[in-house]
């Protein structure tokens, strides 16, 4: 059994859907030996959230971004957490519905994932920064 764990930090980008599967998997090259096991990716902030989508149509992007900001408004008079912006507590609520972290397998060195399925970075906030994500991968080398 061998385990694999490190921090990375993913550049920033503006709010909205984006696809980081590539930038993850050249930031963790040693699952490579990994012939069956798992990879837990946990990101370490409150006002972004990950998830696994759809990976080769940009409209879907686009379409979650849109739905995410119609189903939680900004400047909601029952809002008490005001003190950072109005995108401040949307956030929170948009990474608490979609969650912190994904659990995926490893398959023969690779991420066993289907043809069109790719990890999302959610970035919630107008100026989130860079995020950063705790990876673990564990699973047999033999």
């Amino acid at each position: 059994m061998k385990w694999i764990q490190k921090q990375i930090s993913l550049t920033a980008r503006p709010r909205g859907f984006h696809l980081v599967t590539r930038e993850i998997m050249q930031e963790l090259p040693e699952i490579q030996a990994i012939r069956c096991g798992m990879l837990q990716i946990f990101i370490q902030h409150t006002s972004a959230s990950l998830t696994l989508n759809e990976n080769a149509s940009p409209e879907v992007l686009d379409d979650f971004e849109s739905h995410f900001n119609a189903s939680v408004r900004e400047n909601e008079p029952y809002y008490l957490h005001t003190l950072e912006g109005p995108d401040d507590m949307p956030a929170h609520i948009k990474a608490s519905l979609l969650g912190p972290s994904l659990q995926l397998p490893i398959q023969s060195g690779r991420l066993a994932l289907g043809t069109w399925q790719g990890i999302y970075l959610c970035e919630h906030r107008n100026h989130g920064g860079s995020r950063k994500l705790m990876l673990t991968a564990w699973g047999d080398t033999n």
